[in-house]
């Protein structure tokens, strides 16, 4: 099925070389930040974890939405998501890849991630981290290849493949707990320090990645002949409205416990993210364009009249999806290491280097998509035909 995705129209090679120039940009601007370290980064003693992390963060969550297609259709037998399901899997690959990606950039010397395996460690949350991420990735190339081949060939997938369907279910919510894990367990960080935090990861996941699956059903039914079904579309903005709900009720639940208990360590942080800490306040006006940018998207999905809205409903997906990366990208990275646990204030910003590699890590998912989802499309509009 590799041979689709060689053929193309204009549009696509257009789009497929204007990925490949991102790549090769950061790829320049990699081997400067492999050859000099992080340096090149604005990264510091007190904030450890910059853009790179808080993308990656970000990103596991678009990954792990990709189960709010696969149970409603194999365990609920829900039809309506037989046309998106492929889609939904596809998106993960390229979400996780992009994950790998940005585990790989952060780390000054990429060969020290080989001691995760090297000198493994159960009592590791990173070993337990990088075991689901792979195992999760494996899970979905192999699961959406067999699936997408059985469908071309009008034969019915082998058995083998139900038990890793099944299997994948509980690997998609472990790859945001254990990433909620890795942050949670740091006694020195206050607005980490939350046993709701893996429940936040998995509501704002369950919100963003179908959010942007819906503006991908879009996009492919505008420049392909393929049309995903506005009763799947609506079912999945559904699924995002009441995730994005959950995700707001459990952060006002934070702000409440948070300004209730006036506990010095855990106060700092949502003072600094929402009001300003001691004159510091650059993620101010970001925090509450998050939050507005979620409140609306919230609400326009639970009035009907709107939801139901075709123009309007990938601006309201958008709204979310923006808002949940701020939210949780930006907001959660910057806003667990400032202030420090002595509460020293060291904001952070992305150097202008980090974001040029990070725009590749992105054109690069992009690019994995962009072929996945035309061998896909390009299947499906055979089988039709």
């Amino acid at each position: 099925m590799l041979e689709i995705a060689i053929k193309g129209s204009k549009t696509y090679w257009l789009w497929i070389v204007f990925l490949l120039a991102v790549m090769g940009a950061g790829a320049v601007v990699y081997i400067d930040q492999f050859m000099n370290g992080l340096m090149i980064t604005n990264m510091s003693r007190d904030v450890s974890f910059g853009f790179y992390i808080a993308n990656f963060t970000f990103l596991v969550g678009v990954a792990a939405g990709g189960v709010m297609v696969v149970i409603p259709y194999y365990l609920h037998n829900y039809e309506k998501f037989h046309r998106i399901t492929i889609l939904g899997e596809f998106l993960a690959v390229a979400a996780l890849i992009m994950c790998l990606l940005f585990v790989l950039v952060d780390v000054g010397q990429p060969t020290r991630l080989l001691n995760v395996w090297l000198y493994p460690s159960v009592k590791s949350v990173l070993f337990w981290d990088t075991l689901v991420l792979n195992g999760y990735l494996g899970l979905n190339i192999i699961i959406g290849w067999k699936l997408l081949e059985a469908e071309r060939n009008q034969v019915e997938p082998p058995l083998w493949t139900k038990p890793l369907i099944y299997l994948s279910i509980p690997f998609a919510i472990g790859i945001h707990t254990v990433t909620a894990y890795l942050y949670c367990g740091l006694p020195g960080r206050g607005y980490w320090l939350t046993a709701i935090l893996a429940p936040r990861f998995l509501a704002s996941a369950f919100a963003a990645g179908p959010a942007f699956l819906i503006i991908l059903c879009y996009i492919i039914k505008k420049f392909t002949k393929f049309d995903p079904g506005w009763e799947a579309i609506q079912t999945l903005s559904k699924i995002v409205c009441w995730a994005i709900i959950a995700n707001l009720f459990f952060f006002f639940c934070e702000v409440f416990v948070v300004f209730y208990s006036n506990i010095p360590g855990h106060l700092a942080h949502m003072q600094y993210l929402l009001f300003g800490y001691h004159g510091y306040h650059a993620l101010v006006p970001w925090m509450w364009t998050g939050i507005t940018l979620m409140i609306l998207g919230a609400v326009f999905l639970v009035i009907p009249q709107l939801r139901n809205n075709k123009t309007l409903l990938p601006f309201t997906c958008a709204m979310i999806f923006i808002g949940a990366w701020i939210d949780k990208g930006l907001g959660m990275i910057s806003g667990g290491f400032v202030p420090s646990p002595l509460h020293h204030v060291t904001e952070y910003a992305p150097s202008g280097k980090e974001i040029i590699i990070t725009l590749a890590v992105y054109a690069t998912g992009f690019l994995i998509l962009t072929i996945l989802f035309k061998i896909a499309t390009q299947v499906k509009e055979e089988v039709r035909g």
